[in-house]
């Protein structure tokens, strides 16, 4: 395997936010500390999608008006099929569950924190809400889950970056909203008024808290050296979460929720789906060997969609 040099460095394609710049240039470090090589083997190439561009424009919109989570990696994709890039770096749970042929996403870097996190200027958790807040959030899952267990909550929409959402909130537009504590902590926000929030209160997004890399199937230099920094614990993790989505033809516009850990050398999977509005949630889980992680997937979506039954998921409802 020829290693990459500052003369032909590896290119890893990402956004250009400072999340995924952060979770770049992680990825970077790894690669160089795992074949020992200077960090100028390697270039990072910002790529604008058509996703950031929309957003951008259509800030107070919610995202599912937008498009779905392909539209925050499509030029990215298709960068590396041209060869622009050599590999991609992204935050997992916005991934689609099928990659266009020809690309691979089975590389994952060790799991950080999976909670979300509550933010807010004057208030320490959820649980001192008063009757009748108004919480900001562009997440239907959040939404859905904060409506199941308060409907009283005013949820209104509320995008942007970490630095625009504390201005809303410093603003009077929200009481609170909401992030994920590995963005938090992935930018090392200290600073930010977070309260952990427990997957008992509310269950992640699937697969967050993790990175992924995506690949060129045929590309065998990228493949060697991404299965040095792969997790595997995180990969078994994310094989049955990631099924269990699948199976549920989960997208941007569905609210579903999962977890997966591993204990003792067993699996444990919980999943949820919600009705867009809050006004009902199903959830299940079950608890198998590490080996039948996707095959557990599959099982706990059958059993949710059963429980749902048909229009579960239709907005007019």
């Amino acid at each position: 395997m020829t290693l990459p040099s500052p003369a032909q460095p590896l290119k890893i394609g990402t956004r250009g936010s400072p999340l995924a710049l952060a979770q770049a240039y992680e990825t970077r470090q790894r690669l160089a500390a795992a074949f020992d090589l200077p960090e100028e083997a390697f270039e990072i190439v910002v790529i604008k999608t058509t996703g950031d561009n929309r957003a951008m424009i259509d800030a107070d919109r919610p995202l599912k008006e937008i498009g779905n989570k392909g539209l925050f990696t499509k030029e990215i994709e298709e960068a590396m099929l041209r060869g622009d890039i050599d590999i991609a770096v992204h935050s997992t749970k916005d991934m689609p569950v099928e990659q266009p042929a020809g690309l691979v996403l089975d590389t994952f870097l060790p799991r950080e924190d999976v909670r979300d996190a509550f933010i807010s200027p004057s208030l320490k958790s959820i649980h001192d809400l008063p009757r009748g807040a108004t919480v900001g959030t562009s997440s239907l899952r959040r939404r859905a889950q904060l409506l199941n267990r308060r409907p009283d909550l005013n949820v209104v929409e509320f995008r942007g970056n970490v630095q625009t959402r504390l201005k809303k909130l410093a603003d009077g537009v929200a009481d609170c909203t909401f992030l994920a504590m590995a963005g938090i902590r992935r930018l090392n926000m200290e600073d930010v008024p977070a309260t952990a929030i427990a997957p008992e209160d509310m269950l992640p997004a699937i697969a967050q808290g993790t990175i992924g890399i995506e690949r060129r199937s045929d590309d065998s230099r990228a493949a060697g050296m991404l299965e040095a920094i792969h997790h595997i614990k995180t990969g078994q993790r994310l094989a049955a979460e990631r099924a269990l989505l699948a199976a549920l033809d989960g997208s941007c516009e569905t609210p579903i929720a999962g977890l997966a850990e591993i204990n003792a050398g067993q699996l444990h999977l919980r999943g949820e789906v919600l009705r867009p509005d809050g006004s009902e949630a199903i959830t299940e889980d079950v608890e198998g060997s590490i080996e039948d992680g996707v095959e557990m997937g599959r099982t706990v979506a059958k059993t949710l969609l059963a429980q749902a039954g048909a229009g579960f998921f239709d907005w007019r409802n």
